[in-house]
Formats: C-alpha cells, structure tokens, sequence
C-alpha cells in the first residue's frame, strides 16, 4: 500500500475523488505479483469486489465477467477483481473451478480487508467484502460506484454498457445518456428547451 495513504478511521470513496496510488497482491498470469494502480494511468479501471471464494454467486459473477473480458479491454479497461482472500486461495479457486479457470484479468488479495475499506464494502464483522463494482476513468477519478447486498448478482453486461456510456460522455461533454442507452442510441444536451418535454 502507499504509505502516504491512511486507510483506517478514513471515508470511504465517493463520486469524484481520486484512487490514491495502492499496491496490489494479485493472483495474475499464473502468478502472485504485486503491481500499482498507477501503472494503468492512462487506461479506464474496474474495480470488482465480491465476498469470498469457493461460495456460490461468486463464480458466476467472476465467469461473465471472464466471458466479457476482451470487450472491457477492446475499450481500454483493465478489471481487477477483489476478495479478502489470499493470492494462494485465487490460485487454488482457479485450479480446481472450471469458472475462474477462464479468468485472465487480476485477481486481487485484500486479507487485510484495507482496500474494501477504501471503497467502502468491508462488512467488518465478517472479514469479506460486499459486492462492489467501481468504475475509474483514465485520470484516476470515480465516475460510477454500486454496491449490493451479496445474495444479489451482478450483470457483467450492464457493467460494459455502463462503461461505454461513461466513456461517451467523457468525450461529448454537453451531452448526458438517457436510460438504457446503448453506443449508436441518441444522447441528449441538457438545456432549457428539453424542460417538461421528455
């Protein structure tokens, strides 16, 4: 972690701020390494929390989101997935799953339980996660956060839709996506003349 960052007694992040640099433990190409959130500056981050390995609605979450792995990084987003497990129980979870076998994005180590606390899904009496997903633009800022009990499983579709208005937006800075707008579906420029319209 950067030692510059305190994380305890800290809140949680919201809409706008910026992710502090974090060094990761990940279970990543075959191997536990540590890398830095900084070295994807530039790139869109996904940060995807969920509660524990070998349970139930986990590996089908991680699964889509392995299924839809090349989409996110057709669009220059890296995910990194995140338990409070250790990098040896991802190693374990990814031999013997034929569902995480598929996963080739990072899967990240908080046994600690200090970067769940960051973003705010630490149950602190259980030592796991809720299920959080957080999405990061190329600056390091939070654009988009949701957090959900954890017997309700995520789409990694409305994930990629989510990320694609995000980043339409981000590049139309008068225009606003309207409810389920997907890339090709008209935006809309907020102003006066829509007022009582839509």
């Amino acid at each position: 972690m950067n030692e510059e960052f305190e994380y305890m007694n800290t809140q949680p992040m919201r809409i706008g701020d910026t992710l502090p640099e974090l060094e990761l433990d990940v279970f990543y190409q075959g191997k536990d390494q540590k890398i830095l959130s900084t070295d994807y500056e530039g790139k869109w981050q996904i940060f995807f929390f969920y509660p524990a390995n070998f349970t139930f609605v986990c590996p089908t979450e991680l699964e889509e989101m392995a299924d839809n792995y090349s989409k996110f990084q057709d669009l220059n987003t890296e995910i990194f997935s995140v338990s409070t497990d250790t990098v040896f129980a991802h190693k374990a979870w990814k031999d013997t799953s034929t569902k995480i076998a598929k996963v080739a994005f990072p899967m990240v180590a908080d046994p600690t339980g200090e970067i769940c606390e960051l973003f705010g899904t630490y149950i602190y009496d259980e030592g796991l996660s809720l299920r959080g997903t957080f999405i990061i633009n190329p600056e390091g800022e939070l654009i988009s956060m949701e957090i959900n009990n954890n017997n309700i499983g995520r789409s990694s579709v409305e994930l990629l839709r989510k990320l694609q208005a995000a980043q339409y937006v981000a590049t139309h800075g008068d225009q606003v996506c309207p409810a389920s707008w997907q890339p090709g579906d008209e935006s809309l420029k907020p102003g006066m003349d829509l007022v009582g319209k839509l």
